[in-house]
C-alpha cells in the first residue's frame, strides 16, 4: 500500500465548519465527534480519545492499495510513544461510539478530495469487526444519503449492507461519485 504523505497538517475546529452535505447528520454529530487533525491531502486524521483511562491520541490513515489505487484502506488506532498507529490496541476508554463517530467524519472528509474512491474496512479481529458493524448500524439513517456502504458476507460476495447480516469486511462509496464496483 502506498503510504499517506506527511503533509502540513490543518486544524479542523468542528464538522460543521468543514463539511455541509448531510446537516442532519452533521446536527447529531456536533455532540459526539473529537475535535480532528486532518493532514492537507485528508490521508491522515488525528484525535484524542478523552475517558477514565485518560487522553489516548488516535489515528485514521487512508492507504490506497498498489494493486487497486482507486480503494483505500481504513487503518485506525492508538498512536504509540515511537509515534506509530497500532490497530491491535484496545484502550477501553468508554468512548467507542464518540470514536466511531469521529472516524466516520474522517471518511467523509476524506470524500472531499477522493470523489471516486472506495474506502475499504475490516477489523484485525472477528470482534474489531462485529464491533465496526455495530457502528455501522448506529449510524446507518445518518450517513445513507451521503454514501452506500457494502458487506462482504459469508459467501465472500459484496453486498448492499444490511443491518441484521454478519460481515467480514465492509467497502464505502461516495453517493455522488461515478459508481463502478
Amino acid at each position: 500500500m502506498k503510504s499517506p504523505d506527511s503533509a502540513q497538517t490543518v486544524q479542523i475546529l468542528h464538522p460543521a465548519h468543514t463539511i455541509t452535505r448531510n446537516n442532519d447528520y452533521l446536527q447529531d454529530m456536533k455532540q459526539s465527534e473529537y475535535c480532528v487533525e486532518a493532514s492537507s491531502s485528508l490521508l491522515k486524521f488525528e484525535f484524542h480519545s478523552e475517558g477514565p483511562n485518560g487522553k489516548i491520541r488516535k489515528q485514521v490513515l487512508f492507504k490506497a492499495f498498489d494493486e487497486n489505487p482507486d480503494v483505500y484502506n481504513l487503518g485506525f488506532g492508538d498512536v504509540g510513544a515511537d509515534g506509530l498507529m497500532n490497530d491491535t490496541i484496545i484502550s477501553n476508554n468508554n468512548d467507542s461510539s464518540r470514536i466511531l463517530s469521529t472516524v466516520a467524519l474522517t471518511i467523509l472528509k476524506f470524500y472531499e478530495k477522493r470523489p471516486d474512491a472506495y474506502v475499504f474496512i475490516m477489523g484485525n479481529t472477528p470482534a474489531r469487526t462485529r464491533l465496526y458493524r455495530i457502528g455501522i448500524c448506529n449510524n446507518l439513517d445518518k450517513v445513507s444519503n451521503d454514501l452506500y456502504i457494502f458487506g462482504l458476507a459469508e459467501e465472500n460476495v459484496w453486498e448492499l449492507f444490511k443491518r441484521d447480516r454478519p460481515y467480514s469486511a465492509f467497502l464505502i462509496k461516495a453517493k455522488n461519485s461515478t459508481f463502478d464496483l
